[in-house]
């Protein structure tokens, strides 16, 4: 049995088919869509504050009129690095809507990251959060940054640059309008989604109208559509951020297709969400598993009708299977896991509702997305037999179109409309998928990409340090935790407490090391090269 022979079809519900019709549009016409199907049903809910599809749709307008009133026309770049608030989705539409490309950024970036996406991506617009203002004014004269605008929920912390705006202050009157703007969904990007790479410089995934809107099709054919008693507008808990692709795609974008109310929440905090989820009775729960492992430390979890959500969905990271388990024994819910990247917007595979979930597995592929398992021979690269493990490659509408400014980057894992994964799988007879390593060395901690490399960078600029390694070892909470091993200079001193300080200078939280061990020397290969894999290797047979 091969690949190409697709085993996992026979699984396929009966209103699901293997390639869809799938439109070319822009994300503009899902929200106009959208409008037209929900118009006057909820959309959002944000603390007791309710807007309908309607009036997503009227923000939205509103916003693109002022952006385009400053100057802000097709091609240009909108960086956003807020929390999960309505005001996210404002702003991404607003964007969308003149054809402008929304720079993703994590609101826990430091400044020397937030530096880089910025004179990266060339942005020159900025929606921030109030409390993270200070950190962009710190470096707005290192890059192309022109206006600012400032969210505040509730008490304002920061007096504004001249120039710069609070939002609801710069959107217009209800009576502007966007002017209208041709986009081709193909070829147009919609998104720079900022992913790491083990070269330590962080790369901003072009993804399209279309790569997106594709990718909502598949999920909502998978999820939604298998579905015969679907509530009218159904409530769902939109914790995942929003600046992560899993959150952007499967649940903001999800939202307007299926007519969702979205409960948003700007973090994950397991007494609000507890609280949350007993008064508003979502129907559907997508999360990382460290907030599903979280869930389960709580004792008294049975009691916050967890059991009456339809289903939940878990993807970010690998979910521990006795986790998954557990969770499932204490809510009496499957919880249904998959697998995307960045660069495929980024579901390609899942184990849907339809079927009986197998643990362990990221699922089956999801329509209209090819894939084979390779290995590069002598001849060249070679499909690996069935339940061998192989480099998994992707090809489908979701894959991204290249990576922003990097042609090398990009033909080094784009081949004929294939993208190497750089992630190690096999297939079972079935067709279900397995991720069983790495090829890449990225850590992934918490449900976010950390890449040695860059933490190595910021260790080595500490004076007392000669030689580092970071790898990731497991972890139970966080699926795997930043660990460096490290090598002093000759008569210099540091200690583990003075390091990782050091390191949570430059690097976002999830970054940082959290362990630290001390070595007289590090392992090398013959040539002096530095060997990661050995470490590795060393905390596998510590934790089995």
């Amino acid at each position: 049995m091969s690949y190409s022979g697709k085993p996992w079809l026979k699984f396929y519900h009966p209103n699901v088919s293997e390639y869809l019709e799938l439109e070319r549009k822009s994300l503009t016409k899902l929200l106009l869509e959208s409008v037209e199907s929900y118009g006057d049903q909820t959309a959002l809910t944000f603390y007791g504050q309710t807007w309908t599809f309607q009036d997503v749709y009227q923000k939205s307008e509103r916003f693109a009129a002022r952006l385009h009133e400053e100057g802000f026309q097709k091609g240009d770049r909108l960086a956003i690095m807020l929390p999960n608030t309505p005001h996210y989705i404002f702003s991404i539409f607003g964007a969308l809507r003149l054809g402008g490309i929304v720079v993703q950024v994590n609101p826990m970036y430091v400044e020397r990251e937030i530096e880089y996406v910025l004179n990266d991506s060339g942005a020159e617009f900025m929606v921030v959060f109030d409390a993270l203002y200070p950190r962009v004014k710190n470096v707005r004269s290192k890059t192309s940054l022109k206006k600012i605008i400032v969210v505040s929920l509730g008490n304002q912390t920061t007096d504004l640059d001249n120039g710069d705006f609070r939002f609801e202050e710069f959107l217009p009157s209800s009576a502007a309008q966007a002017p209208n703007v041709d986009i081709d969904p193909d070829e147009d990007v919609a998104f720079l989604q900022y992913t790491g790479g083990t070269t330590g410089v962080s790369k901003g995934v072009m993804l399209t109208h279309f790569n997106i809107a594709a990718n909502i099709e598949q999920m909502y054919a998978f999820s939604y559509q298998t579905i015969d008693d679907m509530p009218e507008n159904p409530k769902v808990m939109s914790i995942l951020p929003m600046f992560h692709i899993y959150g952007l795609t499967c649940n903001v974008f999800m939202g307007f297709r299926a007519g969702l109310n979205q409960i948003i929440l700007p973090r994950f905090d397991v007494e609000e969400v507890l609280q949350t989820v007993k008064r508003e009775k979502p129907f559907q729960f997508g999360g990382v598993p460290t907030m599903y492992i979280a869930l389960n430390n709580h004792p008294d979890l049975e009691n916050y009708g967890f059991d009456q959500i339809r289903f939940y969905n878990s993807g970010g990271a690998a979910m521990p299977v006795e986790q998954l388990h557990l969770f499932e024994k204490r809510t009496h819910c499957n919880l249904c896991e998959g697998y995307g990247l960045s660069e495929t917007s980024p579901v390609t595979h899942f184990n849907p509702l339809f079927l009986v979930r197998r643990p362990g597995s990221i699922g089956i592929p999801v329509p209209h997305t090819e894939v084979k398992i390779v290995k590069e021979t002598d001849k060249g690269i070679e499909e690996v037999p069935v339940g061998e493990v192989g480099e998994l490659m992707i090809k489908g509408p979701q894959v991204m179109k290249g990576y922003w400014n990097k042609p090398e980057e990009t033909k080094a894992v784009l081949k004929d409309g294939w993208l190497f994964t750089g992630d190690l799988a096999r297939m079972d007879n079935d067709g279900y998928f397995y991720i069983v390593d790495r090829k890449k060395d990225m850590i992934i901690a918490s449900g976010y990409n950390v890449y040695p490399r860059e933490v190595e960078e910021v260790l080595y600029q500490h004076p007392a340090v000669k030689e580092v390694i970071v790898i990731g070892v497991p972890d139970e909470y966080r699926g795997e935790t930043v660990k460096a091993y490290i090598t002093l200079k000759e008569d210099q001193q540091a200690t583990e407490e003075e390091l990782i300080e050091f390191s949570r200078q430059f690097l976002a939280p999830y970054k940082a090391p959290r362990m630290i061990e001390f070595r007289e020397q590090l392992p090398r290969s013959a040539v002096g090269k530095l060997l990661r894999r050995v470490l590795r290797d060393e905390e596998m047979k510590k934790n089995p």
